[in-house]
């Protein structure tokens, strides 16, 4: 039983990140479509994702902080509802300045309580497992991208973008408040133990010296260069998820197989996510994240080539999805080795808000690059490199000293 209900709360976190991924990584079906029908720039319209991107990411520190305190039910719940509404209410759009608001912002607020909390909560109920089970949590998101943008296209076929819209919101609004009811802030509030151990597990050192409040936290080096090292491979992260459908029609194919290149993006990254967290268990989280970041780079210079057909195309995205799947899930794992458990939301949630909110700018520059010169090969390449300049930070980085996994 012990060992049971910490993997309840791996499939409470699957289904979260299932949904609100799925729909987040949608986005881009939608994107083609409001191209369609108002003629907006690819700037001006990347912009609201931009805006949605920098605002989830500073909202997931709060979010982080108050799953801490009031654990992930309340927390998930609230944001079932601002998520669901805002999507539903993205139905409604008639003005440019009316995705901002819905999705940059409202959206935003639901869409934080969904990585940080489901995240950290699993990093509170497994140790020596750790990396299996964040793996098999997250891998959620990355099915999520697989299933739902097809779905989606389908949708904005059949019934218009406008219904689509609505279906998500309230599929999301009903979903994620079922799902909430099962999810417990730690093994300790059951009275259990991490692992499923019969006994409390022994003290680290890590946990006494290094992972005290933020306010702590924030003096070490090693905090600094874990956010500067994730701001570096953030950047460019949200790129393909919203522009690979319009680069896919501006290759010659449908907006269909323009989804399908999102999904196959989903599918990496289950494959990443799942096969990362096991593997970063046995050879280190460091080395792991290392991989991932040298494939994010090959996948970014393997779009620069996706002229030369299908293949290229898919297969650049599949290998970007892996990386993009590894690096994500290995984020939370790395900061609980780090700095202990006890205070992952806390600490996860204000480096992913740091790392997070550069995110936000990629799409939109990416939007203006292409607007500027009719192509995405200059995004391509930056991206590429950027993930280069990651790497070096990462082999620079360490724990603090005296710190071991807890």
């Amino acid at each position: 039983m012990k060992v049971f209900y910490g993997w309840i709360v791996v499939a409470g976190a699957f289904l979260v990140l299932f949904v609100a991924y799925g729909a987040q990584y949608s986005f881009g079906v939608f994107f083609s479509a409001f191209l369609q029908e108002f003629g907006w720039s690819r700037a001006s319209l990347s912009g609201a994702f931009s805006v949605y991107a920098f605002a989830y990411c500073v909202f997931g520190f709060p979010a982080g902080r108050l799953t801490d305190l009031w654990g992930p039910r309340v927390v998930i719940a609230a944001g079932g509802i601002f998520l669901g509404a805002a999507l539903t209410g993205m139905s409604l759009v008639t003005q440019l300045w009316q995705p901002y608001l819905l999705y940059g912002l409202v959206a935003a607020l639901g869409m934080s309580t969904a990585y940080v909390p489901c995240n950290t909560t699993v990093v509170k109920w497994f140790v020596a497992r750790r990396g299996l089970a964040v793996g098999l949590a997250s891998s959620g998101a990355s099915v999520g991208t697989v299933v739902l943008p097809p779905v989606a296209q389908l949708l904005v076929t059949t019934v218009g973008w406008r219904t689509a819209y609505v279906i998500f919101g309230v599929g999301i609004f009903v979903l994620l408040n079922l799902v909430a009811q099962v999810m417990r802030r730690d093994p300790e509030s059951l009275g259990l133990h991490p692992d499923g151990a019969s006994r409390p597990l022994a003290v680290a050192v890590g946990a006494q010296a290094g992972a005290g409040p933020l306010a702590r936290v924030i003096r070490t080096r090693a905090f600094w260069m874990l956010g500067a090292t994730f701001s570096a491979t953030w950047i460019p992260v949200f790129i393909p998820f919203v522009h690979i459908v319009p680069f896919t029609r501006d290759l010659g194919h449908s907006p269909l197989t323009g989804a399908w290149a999102v999904s196959t993006l989903g599918i990496g990254a289950v494959a990443g996510r799942l096969v990362m967290g096991a593997v970063s268990d046995r050879i280190g989280r460091k080395p792991a994240v290392g991989v991932a970041m040298t494939l994010q780079a090959v996948g970014f210079l393997g779009f620069l080539l996706a002229d030369r057909g299908l293949p290229l195309l898919f297969g650049s995205a599949l290998v970007f999805g892996y990386s993009y799947g590894a690096v994500s899930t290995l984020f939370a794992a790395i900061v609980g080795d780090f700095f202990g458990r006890s205070q992952a939301g806390e600490l996860v949630g204000f480096l992913f808000a740091l790392a997070g909110v550069m995110a936000g700018w990629g799409p939109l520059v990416a939007g203006a690059i292409y607007d500027a010169t009719g192509s995405y090969d200059l995004t391509w390449l930056l991206s590429a490199l950027l993930n280069v300049g990651a790497i070096v930070l990462l082999v620079r980085s360490q724990p603090p000293s005296g710190a071991r996994a807890c």
